[in-house]
């Protein structure tokens, strides 16, 4: 089955399409990671499907909202799954081809995510509350070393391939398989998977599935929020995840990505996307089982690793050039 729209239309309707698809398969990255750490110590653990029953429940139920909250409050959750959506549509998750690729820049979806966290920042100091001023304290210390190191680490890749727009290093890596198996790609290779944890806010960096004052980040900023706001930034939050994961697989594993428009073939990119991201998660629910929360004054040396993989990355680029 061919699509017959002209080319404007063509790119503007695989976008969309890849940013569904990429949005509906983002709660289920959390359920498998959830379920893969379950596995790995021995429990049972919630179901797969748990994060889309969490989000239905959570718009289904009344908003409270504190009495010193301002219209930022408010904003914030509608703020952040716009900026998670318009880079989850700058992505090319299933064609490198068929993507608004002039606008598809490394360091605009970069700077996309980094608004959202200006403003969840500041939403959760708006109700004057302590968990909230110390969680945001702790996420602008942890950015403010992550951003570098993926900054670094995406300006080694574009050294590598003489490009910042994902689908030219997409289409790039695809046609020669082994470019990014070099030892600078592997530096940066490690350096991101790091970085992601940590934006994501896992384990070593942050716990997800605890609220004790002393450790949470992410939910220290959120405890505000409920009902259909909390469904909104909790969907955000998923967003970003597969979003970044999907930087991650697609850069180094552009494989069986959809390079014409038929149906098989956007069906053969969607099954290759679905089991990349689910190896992917896997391995990052694995990861997490096998190591423990770092104390907070730790976290910088861990980011550390990577702006210095990163780095190193970049002047092995320069040299060989």
């Amino acid at each position: 089955m061919n699509i017959n729209t002209g080319i404007t239309g063509e790119i503007i309707i695989i976008s969309i399409i890849q940013t569904l698809f990429l949005i509906a398969v983002s709660p289920l990255i959390s359920g498998i990671i959830k379920k893969v750490k379950a596995v790995c110590q021995f429990r049972q653990g919630p179901p797969v499907l748990q994060p889309y029953y969490d989000l239905i429940k959570y718009t289904k139920k009344e908003s409270v909202v504190s009495d010193t909250a301002s219209w930022l409050f408010f904003a914030t959750p509608y703020i952040m799954l716009a900026a998670f959506s318009l880079a989850a549509f700058l992505i090319p998750t299933l064609s490198y081809k068929y993507s608004v690729s002039p606008l598809a820049d490394i360091i605009l979806i970069i700077y996309l995510m980094a608004l959202a966290r200006f403003f969840l920042t500041l939403a959760a100091m708006d109700t004057a509350s302590a968990f909230g001023g110390m969680a945001s304290s702790r996420e602008m210390m942890v950015c403010s070393i992550a951003e570098p190191s993926i900054i670094l680490s995406f300006i080694s890749i574009a050294l590598t391939q003489r490009s910042t727009n994902l689908s030219t290093i997409m289409s790039s890596v695809a046609g020669a398989p082994n470019i990014m198996f070099t030892a600078e790609n592997l530096f940066v290779l490690f350096a991101l998977f790091l970085i992601v944890i940590a934006e994501t806010g896992r384990v070593p960096f942050d716990n997800p599935a605890t609220h004790l004052e002393l450790t949470m980040i992410h939910e220290g900023m959120i405890l505000e929020y409920c009902g259909k706001y909390l469904a909104m930034i909790n969907l955000a939050a998923y967003i970003k995840q597969a979003a970044l994961f999907t930087l991650i697989i697609n850069i180094f594993f552009p494989y069986a990505m959809m390079n014409v428009l038929t149906l098989n073939a956007f069906l053969i990119s969607a099954a290759a996307y679905l089991f990349k991201i689910i190896i992917f998660s896997i391995i990052v629910g694995v990861f997490e089982s096998s190591i423990s929360k770092s104390r907070l004054f730790q976290l910088p040396d861990l980011i550390g690793i990577a702006f210095v993989l990163a780095l190193t990355s970049i002047i092995t680029n320069i040299v060989k050039s």
